[in-house]
């Protein structure tokens, strides 16, 4: 009997590491899943609740007002994890994007390409809740509370798809190239750059506030947040606006394409974007870089662009 009892309880469990039905889901070599909603725990339904109730305050003193208005457009629950398909039924009409549920880490390309066709892989599993602050992968709550208000809005939900479209012409670009070798270092070169523009934009990234005075960044009444990992972090929300230590500089293709990052730790260096058009365009001038080759010798340093990664991209050339 209490075998019996440890086995159920082991399958009701979605906390990342820990969860039977997405390891039987990568080894089955399933990627895109269901949201098997019964298998949240009591423990899992209470991490949610008290990440939203930490991160309610902290939303409304630092996050961009489009932020805020697509929180009240998709009508998360506070207190339970969301079921995908209630959060597409809000979402869908605003923006055509929809969450589609992954068991895992997706490779660069088919992430970005899901971008492009207006879908957002998103990870159900939900992060422990003795570390609700820290965590090396993502989880339903950086995905769903981070980054899904955000797509509510028309014009950041088309940056989306724009990076998307880069991510192709990157792929086709590297297939003219005959050349074996050259071909790997210009596509590993270029994916690195794609990947520290995401991160210091959708992922980290702050923006001038609507209300901003003057460019004085040191000022937090001039700055806001857009980037889906402070805006899933309680410590790291706040110290991105308020701390002396954090250095904030304009939105600059070639600084933040030459610019490593580590994830281990609070940001030191962030970024910051004029407005949702200013990143648009700046979007568009990634992909002018990339058919012109600006991006083939990018800086050494991180991300690290693992093999999955470089695959995903050299296999998509003939797709």
């Amino acid at each position: 009997m209490n075998v019996a009892r440890e086995t159920g309880s082991e399958a009701r469990d979605l906390t990342t590491g820990r969860a039977p039905f997405i390891e039987e889901a990568r080894d089955r070599g399933d990627l895109f899943i269901d949201q098997p909603y019964e298998s949240y725990s009591t423990e899992n339904q209470s991490t949610w609740r008290r990440l939203y109730e930490g991160m309610l305050p902290k939303w409304k003193r630092f996050a961009h007002p489009h932020f805020l208005e697509g929180v009240e457009c998709l009508s998360l629950d506070p207190s339970r994890v969301p079921r995908l398909e209630d959060v597409n039924d809000f979402l869908s009409p605003l923006s055509g994007f929809k969450s589609k549920a992954v068991s895992g880490y997706v490779p660069a390309y088919l992430f970005f390409d899901s971008l492009r066709r207006r879908e957002f892989p998103t990870t159900i599993t939900i992060r422990d809740g003795r570390q609700l602050d820290y965590l090396p992968e993502p989880d339903i709550f950086h995905d769903l509370a981070g980054h899904v208000p955000m797509h509510t809005d028309r014009t950041f939900s088309n940056v989306l798809v724009r990076f998307g479209e880069v991510a192709r012409t990157a792929a086709r670009q590297s297939a003219s190239i005959s050349d074996p070798q050259q071909r790997l270092r210009s596509i590993e070169s270029v994916v690195k750059a794609m990947a520290r523009f995401f991160w210091f934009t959708v992922e980290f990234g702050l923006m001038k506030s609507p209300n901003a005075s003057s460019n004085d960044y040191d000022n937090p009444d001039n700055l806001c947040v857009i980037g889906s990992g402070l805006l899933s972090s309680q410590g790291e929300i706040e110290h991105s606006i308020l701390s002396p230590d954090v250095q904030r500089y304009p939105l600059q293709l070639e600084w933040v394409v030459n610019q490593y990052f580590e994830i281990d730790h609070y940001q030191p260096l962030l970024f910051v974007a004029e407005s949702f058009d200013h990143l648009y365009d700046e979007v568009d001038r990634l992909e002018r870089w990339v058919l012109e080759g600006r991006l083939n010798n990018v800086s050494p340093g991180e991300p690290l662009v693992n093999e999955q990664d470089l695959q995903s991209f050299l296999e998509a050339e003939t797709a």
